[in-house]
């Protein structure tokens, strides 16, 4: 027969779309055309797979070879489609009666026939076992394929094993699935931050409710430290957003951290760092450190560094936990409910209310600089504490024991009151579940209400301060907030009270 037909995987953000690959010979002049809105990198193929099957000893037909690859008008990208290419021409030169029906193949072929890993593969085995179809896969991917469970995938390390296993010469060996154990990484403690009580009590905070927090201090008073340290305070993730992650994760082409355990992601970019690689996009939209950091920390350090271009694109995902990216013929959105830790100077020199003379930034120079952080940028931060620098007594002093594994029982038994009450942490709460979860008496409106005056406090700053009180009060075991718990979260905003 001349006419053969298989099926792939494509990539489309999160989404593995099925692909039906058709390869057809007719006669006249030789000649390999690609059809489908192939990129590039797919219109390649077509001399990858010639080379493929010379050097593996097989014939490559001197006929007009067409690869079709259906639907015609979704664009298709990557290496991905070599090897269902390469199967296509062999089935329709030698007219072979595989049954590929169940079958999907995914795959790039090295010049050597060698199949080399694809990124995307877990979403793909996904799809694939969702359709209950068997896939296989470079070896390169079994790693990613090992934690879908129920998916009966097998890998390959060239492509001769693969028509071995379609003749039934000989059998690929199947993926073994492997959930990976519920354990820490080793994360850094937070006993090794000296001093800071307060800072300490903010992270403690922030932990418990996921709640977007600023740090300003002097350069070298432990602001990084302390960003890092959160992540050995969050809980590991559950399965199905482990899954997520890792589905992000291999759709980016990185490794994800899976394989070895499932804490959340941390990221934390250089501030040279563009608005594209911070939120994601491109001319084949890939997801960006925003979506990367999903369920996990994204800290950014030397917040006025970063490009205000990339700054004020941070602020639609804060609020949506989404990211949208549109182009002429595909319109992508990548999960993106993160949590954003950032960290600045108080100004250009870092040296202003040190307690010493340090500080040489004029009045001007220190406005353009917190100018490089919008108030609607700052407003979506829950939490913004002051991180002074540690006395040398404090420095010197030792610590034993683990803090983080305490605060972590306690941040762990708060989650659960909050995912147990509203179903979601409270820095996720909507508008009105807010004033629901917080019944504030005559007291604490008083409060509230002088804050807002007195500080100029907006409407989304309110709701944030509730939100912030509302967490201290599941840390506490209370069932609702006292007015020392809004006092409290009233006073980890500075910037408001510096206003």
């Amino acid at each position: 027969m001349s006419l053969a037909r298989l099926i792939s995987r494509g990539q489309s953000g999160l989404t593995a779309f099925e692909v039906t690959v058709e390869v057809h010979l007719a006669g006249g002049l030789p000649a390999f055309a690609i059809t489908g809105l192939p990129t590039a990198a797919v219109r390649e193929s077509r001399d990858r797979v010639r080379a493929a099957l010379h050097t593996s000893g097989l014939p490559v037909p001197p006929s007009r070879i067409t690869a079709h690859l259906g639907p015609a008008d979704v664009p298709k990208d990557g290496g991905r489609f070599d090897l269902a290419i390469a199967l296509g021409v062999v089935k329709a030169n030698e007219g072979k009666e595989w049954k590929t029906d169940d079958i999907e193949f995914i795959g790039e072929l090295a010049l050597g026939g060698e199949l080399r890993p694809v990124t995307g593969a877990l979403p793909a085995v996904l799809a694939a076992r969702a359709a209950n179809r068997r896939v296989i896969l470079p070896a390169g991917n079994v790693a990613e394929a090992a934690l879908v469970e129920d998916a009966e995938a097998y890998c390959a390390s060239h492509l001769n094993e693969v028509l071995d296993h379609l003749e039934g010469n000989a059998s690929l060996p199947r993926i073994a699935p492997r959930k990976p154990p519920r354990t820490r990484l080793g994360a850094a403690d937070i006993s090794d931050v000296r001093g800071h009580a307060a800072a300490k009590r903010a992270l403690t905070i922030a932990a418990a409710g996921g709640h977007n927090m600023l740090m300003v201090g002097p350069p070298g008073s432990g602001k990084s430290m302390l960003a890092e340290r959160l992540r050995g305070l969050i809980p590991p993730l559950d399965w199905e957003d482990a899954l997520c992650v890792a589905s992000i994760a291999s759709v980016a082409g990185e490794r994800s951290a899976l394989a070895d355990g499932i804490d959340p992601p941390f990221r934390a970019p250089h501030h040279t760092t563009s608005a594209q690689a911070l939120v994601g996009g491109g001319a084949r939209p890939r997801p960006g450190e925003v979506s990367l950091a999903h369920r996990g920390v994204l800290f950014l350090d030397e917040l006025p560094e970063f490009s205000r271009v990339a700054l004020e694109a941070l602020r639609e995902p804060m609020e949506s936990g989404v990211v949208r990216i549109s182009r002429v013929r595909e319109q992508i959105a990548f999960p993106a409910r993160f949590q954003l830790i950032a960290a600045m100077n108080p100004c250009p020199c870092g040296y202003l209310g040190d307690g010493t003379d340090r500080c040489r930034c004029s009045l001007t120079r220190l406005q353009q600089y917190q100018g490089r952080v919008s108030g609607p940028l700052l407003d979506r931060f829950d939490l913004h504490i002051e991180v002074p620098q540690v006395s040398f007594g404090e420095l010197a002093s030792s610590s034993e024991g683990s803090e983080s594994a305490e605060l972590g029982k306690r941040i762990a038994a708060a989650r659960e009151r909050q995912l147990a009450r509203d179903g979601c942490l409270n820095s996720q709460l909507d508008d009105s579940a807010v004033w629901r979860a917080v019944p504030l008496e005559r007291d604490g409106l008083d409060l509230l209400k002088q804050a807002v005056r007195q500080w100029q406090l907006s409407a989304r700053g309110t709701v944030r301060v509730l939100k912030c009180a509302r967490t201290i009060a599941d840390l506490e075991d209370c069932e609702k907030p006292e007015v020392a718990h809004l006092a409290e979260a009233l006073q980890m905003r500075c910037l408001d009270r510096s206003r």
